[in-house]
């Protein structure tokens, strides 16, 4: 269910928005009399972390700085090939 609400009723009831946003209602929102931009809920569906926690750089300790002069550019290329 879509609800139509001013820029000024979000300002004056934002925790309220919230609350029904995570119960599932989408808000769009005018602003000086035009549509700005609309509230839906987030998605729920959790990020895969699979590929992440396989990869050895994950894992890998802070470095800290250059001794040698290089930038970050240069850490990189040597890192990820580019």
């Amino acid at each position: 269910m879509n609800q139509i609400i001013t820029a000024r009723e979000l300002r004056a009831s934002l925790p309220d928005v919230v609350a029904r946003v995570r119960r599932g209602a989408r808000f769009t929102v005018n602003y000086r009399s035009r549509p700005a931009f609309q509230i839906t809920p987030m998605e729920t569906t959790s990020p895969a972390t699979g590929a992440l926690e396989s990869d050895s750089l994950y894992h890998a300790p802070a470095v800290g700085r250059s001794k040698d002069g290089r930038q970050a550019a240069d850490h990189d290329a040597v890192l990820y090939r580019v």
